[in-house]
C-alpha cells in the first residue's frame, strides 16, 4: 500500500503536469496547425514543382528530337555541299579544258561573219545588177509590144490579133483564119505576110526565146483528113512546126531560139460551145520568154 508522502507527490506531479501540458498543448496545437500548413503548402509547392519537372522533360524530349533532326538535315546540307563542290570542281575543269576550243570556235565563227557579210556584199551588188538588167529587159519588152502594136494594128483592130504582155513575158495570139485554111497546116499568103512582119520584130530580140504553140477547138479531125492528121495534136503541132521553120528559114532566126508545142484542144481559152468561141481556141501563140543560161 503506498505510503500518504508518495502519493501527496504524485498527486503533486500530475497537478504540475496537468498545468504545463495544458499551455503546451495550445502551442503544440499552434504549432501542428502551422505545421499542416506548411505541409500543405510544401505539398502543393511539390506538386507544381512535379508538373514543372514532367513538362521541361517533354520540352527536354522534343530539343533533343529537333536537335537530332537538325544534326541530321545539317548532315544531308554538308553531304549536298560537298556534292556540289565536287560538281562545281568538274565543271570548272570542263570550262577549263573548253576554253581553248571555245576561242577557237568563237575565232572560226567570227570569220564565218565576215565571209557572210562578204558574200551579202556580192550578193547586194548582184542584185542590184539584175534590177537594172531587169529594168533593161522591161523597156526593151516594152519597146518590142510597141512595135508589134504597131506592125500589126490592122490585124488587132479586125481582132485577128491580140498581144499582151505580162510579167517579163510577151505573148503574139494569131487566130487560125488569117494563117491556114480549116484543117490545113500550110500557111496562106496573107498569113506569110502577117508573119514577116512579126519576124522582122523577132529577130532584133536576141536574149529572148520564141516558143510557138499551136492550139485547136475541140471538134475531131474529119474522116477525110485523118490520114494526114489522127488528131488535133498532130495538126496543132504541124501547125506550129510550119511557123518555127518559117521564122528560121524565111527570118533567120537561130534554131537554138525557138521552140514547137502542140497542144490540141486541151489549153482552151473559150467555152467550144460557140461557133465564135471555137473560133478563138483555134490559133497560133508565139510566146517571148528570157532565154536559159547555159551552164
Amino acid at each position: 500500500m503506498p505510503r500518504p508522502h508518495s502519493v501527496f507527490l504524485l498527486l503533486l506531479t500530475v497537478l504540475l503536469a496537468g498545468c504545463v501540458s495544458k499551455a503546451d498543448y495550445q502551442r503544440k496545437s499552434d504549432e501542428a496547425a502551422h505545421l499542416a500548413t506548411a505541409r500543405t503548402e510544401l505539398e502543393r509547392d511539390y506538386s507544381q514543382l512535379l508538373a514543372q519537372q514532367q513538362q521541361l522533360a517533354q520540352r527536354y524530349d522534343q530539343r533533343g528530337q529537333q536537335l537530332e533532326e537538325a544534326n541530321s538535315a545539317n548532315r544531308a546540307l554538308r553531304q549536298d555541299q560537298l556534292r556540289a563542290a565536287a560538281d562545281i570542281a568538274r565543271l570548272e575543269k570542263v570550262l577549263s579544258e573548253r576554253s581553248a576550243s571555245t576561242g577557237a570556235a568563237m575565232s572560226g565563227m567570227r570569220q564565218t561573219i565576215d565571209r557572210l557579210e562578204e558574200v551579202k556584199r556580192e550578193l547586194t551588188a548582184q542584185l542590184e545588177e539584175e534590177q537594172l538588167a531587169r529594168q533593161a529587159r522591161i523597156a526593151a519588152m516594152k519597146t518590142t509590144y510597141d512595135q508589134l502594136v504597131e506592125k500589126m494594128e490592122s490585124e488587132i483592130e479586125r481582132g485577128e490579133v491580140t498581144i499582151s504582155e505580162l510579167q517579163g513575158q510577151l505573148t503574139v495570139n494569131l487566130v487560125e483564119r488569117i494563117l491556114f485554111d480549116s484543117g490545113q497546116a500550110d500557111l496562106k499568103t496573107a498569113g506569110l505576110q502577117v508573119l514577116h512582119r512579126v519576124g522582122d520584130i523577132l529577130k532584133e530580140v536576141a536574149d529572148k526565146e520564141i516558143r510557138v504553140e499551136g492550139h485547136t477547138d475541140n471538134i475531131p479531125i474529119s474522116p477525110r483528113l485523118q490520114q494526114t492528121f489522127a488528131s488535133n495534136w498532130e495538126l496543132s503541132t504541124a501547125r506550129a512546126t510550119n511557123v518555127v521553120h518559117f521564122f528560121q528559114q524565111r527570118k533567120g532566126i537561130p534554131g537554138d531560139r525557138l521552140s514547137v508545142s502542140g497542144y490540141g484542144p486541151y489549153q482552151a481559152i473559150a467555152s467550144n460551145d460557140t461557133a465564135t468561141d471555137r473560133a478563138q481556141n483555134r490559133r497560133i501563140q508565139i510566146v517571148l520568154v528570157p532565154r536559159q543560161k547555159t551552164p
